[in-house]
C-alpha cells in the first residue's frame, strides 16, 4: 500500500500559498481517504455516486466506532471533509448527489443545472457549482465549449439556489504536461473574463485545473485548485 500520508506532505509542501488541493480518491477505501486527510487534505473528490455513498457511510461508521471506544461524544468535526463530485453528473443520480456533496465541479448544460437546482429547492439548499469547461473542444467528451461558457454562465446565474463559484477543466490527455498550457491558458481567461460581470449568483473564486502528471503546468497558468489522485493513493484500482 502507498504511503499516503508522506506522498500528501510531499506535495502539501511544494504547493504555493492558496492552492486548494483536491484528493481524487476514486475507488479508494475509507482507511485510504482517512489516512490523506490526516495528513492534511482536506476536500475529497469522488467520481461516482453509489461508492462515495459507501465510502461515506463508512467513514461516518469509524467516526462513531472512535467515539465509543474513547468514551466521548460523536465529534462532528473529526474527519471534517469537503466533498466534491467531480465524476460527469447524470439526471438521475442528482438527487443522491445534491444530499451527499458540499460542492459539484461538473455542471456543464442548463438542464442538469436546473436539476440540482430543483432538487436544491426542496432542502433550501444552495450548491456552489463549477461549469466544465470542454477546452479541447473533444466532441467524445463532456464539458461546454469555451466559446459557450459565458452564455451559460448567465443562464444558470438565474438559479437561486445554486452559485457558481468557478470553472474546471481537464484538457485533452496529454503524456507531455507542457502541451496542455494552451487549455489551461484559455480556461483562465474565461474565468478572468466572467469575474468581470459581476453577475448575481456568481462569484469566481475557483479555477480547478491539473491532475497528477499536470498541476504543476495548470498552477503555472492559474489554477488555485488541482485535483490529484495517483501522487497521493497510487495507481487506481479497476474493479
Amino acid at each position: 500500500m502507498e504511503n499516503i500520508g508522506k506522498n500528501v506532505e510531499k506535495i502539501l509542501n511544494k504547493l504555493p500559498e492558496g492552492i486548494e488541493l483536491v484528493g481524487a480518491a476514486k475507488t479508494k477505501t475509507a482507511e485510504e481517504i482517512l489516512e490523506a486527510v490526516k495528513a492534511g487534505v482536506k476536500i475529497i473528490g469522488e467520481n461516482y455516486v453509489q461508492e462515495s455513498e459507501r465510502v461515506i457511510e463508512q467513514i461516518e461508521k469509524i467516526r462513531l466506532q472512535r467515539a465509543v471506544e474513547n468514551n466521548l461524544p460523536v465529534n462532528k468535526n473529526e474527519y471534517a471533509i469537503k466533498w466534491h463530485f467531480i465524476g460527469h453528473l447524470q439526471k438521475n443520480k442528482v438527487k443522491k448527489v445534491v444530499k451527499l456533496f458540499d460542492t459539484i465541479e461538473t455542471v456543464d448544460s442548463l438542464k442538469i443545472a436546473g436539476e440540482v437546482n430543483k432538487e436544491c429547492e426542496k432542502t433550501k439548499k444552495v450548491m456552489p457549482i463549477l461549469l466544465e469547461v470542454n477546452s479541447g473542444r473533444e466532441k467524445h467528451k463532456f464539458g461546454v465549449f469555451p466559446e459557450n461558457v459565458e452564455n451559460l454562465v448567465r443562464e444558470i446565474s438565474l438559479f437561486s439556489n445554486l452559485k457558481i463559484v468557478g470553472l474546471m477543466t481537464m484538457g485533452p490527455w496529454e503524456e507531455n504536461a507542457e502541451l496542455l498550457r494552451p487549455y489551461f491558458r484559455e480556461t483562465r481567461k474565461i474565468f478572468e473574463k466572467i469575474n468581470l460581470l459581476n453577475l448575481s449568483n456568481v462569484q469566481m473564486k475557483y479555477l480547478s485545473m491539473g491532475m497528477s502528471n499536470s498541476y504543476r503546468v495548470a498552477i503555472e497558468e492559474g489554477a488555485n485548485m488541482i485535483r490529484v489522485g495517483s501522487k497521493i493513493f497510487g495507481e487506481r484500482r479497476y474493479q
